[in-house]
């Protein structure tokens, strides 16, 4: 990258930062009430100002419940769900610009371990992976966008998935500020409509379980632990892949006999050492770390990909044969 290139990037970089430390050490000093009446005053420009004011905030880091609240109570819950929507989706959308534009380059060429895996897997997931983490709450919600930057997932598919799956917040907090509002005017229909906020709140909480499901069912190929026996009993052609770590493929649970030890923290800096075109079959102690790994090789071009179901614990459990320590090979 040259200096001509660079400076731009950095500069971007410094006004955002230093925007959001000034906004995070004088917050006491903005009044979100004065924005709102601001807003209002707009007249027929309000709902542009709205959105605009939405977007702004989500690129400096100020919380989207401010303005999710504010939108339902300066507009109604059906207005006001679109717009906290339009505002949302454009400040993630420039967010994400702007991470790719100023760090994306820099980060897959200097990421390893962990990192390169997270982002490799994220990568390999793509909607599913925007998906998933829009509905986990525990996430931030401003942090995510500049993360989700860093990847390769392609703007159009971030976008998509982003607004669908900040659809049900948008009407939830649209619909508790509405509730707020019309319970300052001593509407006796408020409480009904805090409930129903608070309901689609309850019910978006739910939703990451569904899309973790869709995810793994969509997307992985699955091989019981019979199968498997069968194949390694009559000497098909396969690579056996133990995710695990060293002290769980020596552990108690033993591991298959002739598999390859692979970390997962370790697979995306090792996949050259399996060859993509033999099948691969993952193992972990379930299943779950397997199926991270199958995003993994799934991103590095491996078509042949399967995954132990239920893992050592199955093979166990069905008394299959399991080398120990003394025995292991490739590990």
């Amino acid at each position: 990258m040259t200096l001509h290139t660079l400076i731009p990037r950095l500069l971007l970089g410094f006004i955002v930062l230093s925007a959001a430390l000034w906004l995070a050490l004088n917050r006491d000093q903005v009044d979100p009430a004065l924005v709102e009446l601001a807003i209002r005053d707009l007249g027929w420009w309000a709902p542009f100002g709205r959105v605009a004011a939405f977007a702004l905030g989500t690129v400096l880091f100020i919380p989207g419940t401010l303005f999710g609240l504010a939108g339902g109570a300066l507009f109604g819950p059906a207005w006001g769900a679109i717009l906290n929507l339009t505002g949302a989706t454009l400040g993630a959308s420039a967010a994400f610009l702007i991470a790719r534009y100023v760090a994306a380059d820099r980060i897959r060429r200097t990421a390893g371990g962990r990192l390169a895996w997270l982002v490799a897997y994220a990568e390999g997931e793509g909607w599913r992976f925007v998906a998933f983490t829009r509905l986990v709450p525990a996430i931030p919600f401003n942090l995510l966008n500049y993360a989700l930057g860093l990847t390769r997932i392609p703007l159009g598919t971030y976008v998509l998935a982003s607004l669908v799956c900040m659809a049900p917040g948008a009407v939830a907090y649209s619909w508790l500020g509405y509730a707020g509002r019309e319970a300052i005017a001593g509407n006796d229909a408020a409480i009904r409509y805090g409930l129903l906020g608070l309901a689609l709140l309850a019910a978006v909480a739910f939703l990451p379980r569904f899309v973790r499901r869709l995810r793994s069912e969509s997307r992985l190929r699955w091989i019981e632990v019979n199968e498997l026996a069968a194949h390694l009993a009559v000497g098909r052609d396969v690579s056996v892949v133990d995710v695990r770590g060293p002290d769980e493929f020596f552990g108690p649970l033993g591991h298959i006999p002739d598999a390859r030890n692979l970390p997962l923290g370790e697979l995306p800096s090792r996949v050259a050492e399996l060859g993509a075109e033999r099948p691969v079959v993952l193992v972990c102690r379930t299943d779950r770390r397997s199926a991270s790994a199958a995003a993994v090789l799934d991103h590095a071009g491996f078509r042949d990909v399967m995954v132990l179901r239920g893992g050592m614990v199955r093979w166990n459990e069905a008394g299959l044969p399991v080398a120990d320590q003394l025995s292991a090979t490739g590990a």
